[in-house]
């Protein structure tokens, strides 16, 4: 690549280096925390413990709220923190993302002493009421998200990443030895209206992935709960897996909901989270993430699902902020980044924060080629067009690490023929594009970019055949993604008011 037009930027002039001096030293200073705390009926209370946590395990910083329900922290370096209140059984939880510099107001409203806690989980209540409630489903359509198709795509393909975080969303299943079959299917033959046993056939069955036989049997169990046993969550977090994986995701939904109920775990709410957004229901995914997040601040993977039901609903500063504060909760953690780097890879903006992130993991994980890729990426949209020689240099490298760690990253080496075009340098963007296509045949925009090196270079059949390629690719992306989209089921939500008639019973 040629480096002409970057050594002409080489030598900062005395102004850049001021403006730096400025970015450095707003770098270094304290953020501050203030708010109000207000009883469940909205009212300032006054004498609840606060307290300001960074890391699980570390002593918090505490305060107490003045008699107008008001506290505060000032000096507080950047980063994520949990926010507690507390006042005897009454609590309060939330999850702030401070950034260098900022004054950030949050109010706490304090739960029922009596609903503060699980009586039989020790877990905390989900409930406040949802807002809504999951009505039927409808095939999906061709059309909604927010953004270009790429968005869309993206927004998809993050929706499903999400179901799959955790332990929980790899499935494997192991084979039913005979003589235990046999044993519990003789227990079922004996008491077929028992609860015991037409679980334990139901639930070693589905552990084999022979869902269409434990099915009945799990819902006949659901039927036949011994009175004065508490229902089981996990008997309807089973069914949940089970409906979904078998094209139910309606009865999943309500399943998920109502383990959820009985057990407000993280893995519940999640999982019932999940469910919503992977099939669009955006604003109540964004109701239960949000719950779970305030329930469970220390949760990487509660933040990613918020941070992707706001991205999929065009709210991209909230993403943001969620998915930076999931890397500040686990930095050594590859996944939180990567859900960053997809986003970046189809925005035209650089949300905040971002570019920091991304060094950080990069720095991390130096051996990565998606972590230098993504680097690479955050740099040249920072840049935004500039000639600066120094940090075209620097993506270069980046991207240039990014293929040779993984020689099949078909983006990396678009973007490299990209640097080049942005040079006039048409020959080496025309070995980058090649390079691309070779690694990854089907990816669209290395075609329609070396058609446009091929005109540049004089070479208009070959533009021509490439260009052709192009379209003919975007044709079959297209109709993938809308046969993909007719065939998810989206669920019809309604939303409900404040009217307490119409609200949801609790269990």
């Amino acid at each position: 690549m040629k480096h002409s037009r970057r050594l002409q930027l080489l030598s900062l002039c005395p102004a850049l280096v001021l403006l730096q001096g400025l970015v450095w030293a707003q770098a270094d200073k304290p953020a501050s925390l203030a708010g109000i705390v207000r009883d469940f009926q909205g009212r300032p209370k006054q004498g609840v413990k606060i307290s300001l946590e960074e890391k699980a395990g570390e002593r918090p910083r505490t305060t107490v709220s003045d008699s107008s329900g008001e506290f505060q922290f000032d000096d507080v370096p950047t980063g994520t923190y949990v926010l507690k209140g507390e006042l005897a059984e009454a609590k309060a939880t939330a999850w702030v993302s401070l950034a260098a510099g900022e004054s950030k107001k949050v109010d706490l409203k304090l739960g029922k002493a009596s609903e503060s806690a699980s009586p039989a989980t020790g877990a905390p209540d989900f409930y406040d009421e949802p807002q809504f409630t999951v009505a039927g489903v409808s095939q999906g359509t061709n059309s909604g998200g927010h953004g270009s198709d790429a968005v869309l795509r993206t927004t998809e393909s993050l929706a499903k990443a999400t179901t799959t975080l955790g332990n929980e969303g790899t499935k494997s299943f192991r084979e039913l030895p005979p003589e235990t079959e046999q044993s519990l299917r003789a227990a079922v033959d004996r008491l077929p209206d028992n609860f015991q046993a037409n679980y334990d056939l139901g639930r070693a069955l589905a552990d084999a992935g022979r869902d269409a036989e434990a099915l009945p049997l799990l819902h006949k169990a659901a039927k036949n709960q011994p009175a004065g046993v508490s229902e089981p969550a996990e008997l309807h977090h089973l069914l949940g897996e089970i409906e979904e994986r078998s094209g139910k995701p309606l009865d999943a939904v309500h399943d998920y909901q109502r383990a959820a109920e009985l057990d407000p775990s993280e893995r519940n709410i999640f999982d019932w989270g999940a469910e919503l957004l992977v099939h669009r229901a955006l604003e109540p995914a964004t109701e239960v993430f949000t719950k779970g997040a305030g329930l469970f601040p220390h949760s990487s993977r509660m933040l990613l699902g918020l941070g992707v039901a706001w991205y999929a609903r065009g709210n991209y500063g909230q993403s943001a902020m969620s998915l930076i504060a999931a890397c500040d909760l686990d930095p050594a953690n590859p996944v939180p980044y990567l859900f960053i780097g997809k986003t970046l890879s189809v925005q035209t903006g650089l949300p905040d924060g971002y570019v920091a992130a991304l060094k950080r993991f990069a720095e991390l994980h130096p051996d990565n080629a998606l972590a230098n890729y993504y680097y690479a990426l955050a740099l040249k949209k920072q840049r935004n067009g500039s000639s600066d020689a120094a940090s075209v240099a620097q993506i270069e490298a980046l991207l240039t690490k990014s293929v040779q760690l993984d020689p099949k990253l078909s983006e990396g080496y678009l973007q490299l023929g990209i640097l080049s075009s942005e040079e006039d340098d048409f020959r080496d963007a025309i070995e980058a594009y090649q390079k691309a296509i070779n690694a990854n045949p089907q990816l669209e925009e290395p075609h329609y970019r070396l058609a446009q090196a091929y005109r540049r270079e004089g070479e208009r059949e070959k533009a021509q055949e490439q260009l052709t390629l192009y379209e003919q690719l975007s044709k079959q992306s297209t109709e993938r993604a809308d046969r993909d989209r007719r065939e998810m089921q989206q669920f019809v939500i309604l939303l409900r008011d404040d009217d307490s008639s119409r609200s949801m019973p609790k269990p």
